[in-house]
């Protein structure tokens, strides 16, 4: 049988946990598709905190909420049905306004699979207000970085020339226990709305960013903007209310 460990290093920094790659976590190609990259690597910060005393009831209790904010990841080979994983997370010194955090996702070998870096709002649930990250005082902030072979977790400038690509309504399975649409739907809606064409691309840069929230019942519009020289994808989401994320994806 086997058996699945989670552990932080001896510097309490850097946090590892062991999974498989289940059928259902995997598309038509039998890779781990995106919206589920999204989750494992969400989940992880959070147990990352929970581990070291920091559970989302923990930090609400204390009036804060930690929101991901922008992603980038190299995928130099999507993890496959059925293989064993390791997923790496470490914090690094934080933005002014946003907190840094780095992953890598290896092989049952050690060869890398995945590698990305994050950022992430402070906020005050109640009041909806950005905290600066030096009152965030809960925890000793990290003090040393790595350098990282993924793309920045930069803004992404989407072109007004792009074309609608689908439509869809947020419905309730899209919320989470924060009552909102969790951060790994939007990776769906972007697979979703990629054309048949795009779907099976060999994808090796993935970056989101999330702006402002898809909410319950509103319709989700994906835009797309298609470089075939650069090999490049831009999306962008909107509803009514304005901008809800912006995506890229790069494929060799």
């Amino acid at each position: 049988m086997n058996t699945f460990r989670l552990w932080h290093e001896d510097d309490g920094i850097t946090f590892h946990a062991e999974t498989t790659v289940y059928f259902s976590q995997c598309g038509r190609n039998k890779q781990l598709s995106l919206h589920e990259l999204l989750k494992l690597t969400s989940d992880i910060a959070v147990e990352d905190y929970r581990e070291r005393g920091l559970s989302r009831k923990f930090l609400l209790e204390h009036g804060l909420a930690i929101l991901v904010s922008r992603c980038a990841f190299r995928l130099h080979r999507m993890p496959q049905e059925n293989e064993r994983i390791t997923i790496s997370t470490w914090e690094e010194p934080p933005e002014a306004l946003q907190l840094r955090r780095a992953y890598e996702i290896t092989a049952a070998d050690g060869s890398p699979l995945v590698s990305g870096m994050s950022t992430w709002l402070l906020v005050n649930p109640d009041a909806r207000r950005i905290i600066p990250t030096k009152q965030f005082t809960l925890r000793t902030p990290p003090t040393s970085a790595q350098e990282h072979d993924c793309l920045a977790p930069g803004k992404i400038i989407v072109p007004d020339s792009c074309s609608k690509l689908a439509a869809r309504s947020i419905g309730w399975s899209d919320l989470d226990g924060n009552g909102h649409t969790n951060n790994a739907r939007y990776g769906a809606f972007i697979e979703d709305a990629l054309p048949e064409a795009y779907r099976e691309k060999h994808f090796t840069d993935f970056r989101i960013n999330y702006s402002k929230e898809a909410v319950l019942g509103q319709e989700l519009s994906v835009w797309g903007h298609f470089d075939d020289d650069a090999k490049k994808i831009l999306l962008k989401g909107s509803t009514e209310s304005g901008s809800s994320f912006e995506g890229e994806l790069l494929y060799s």
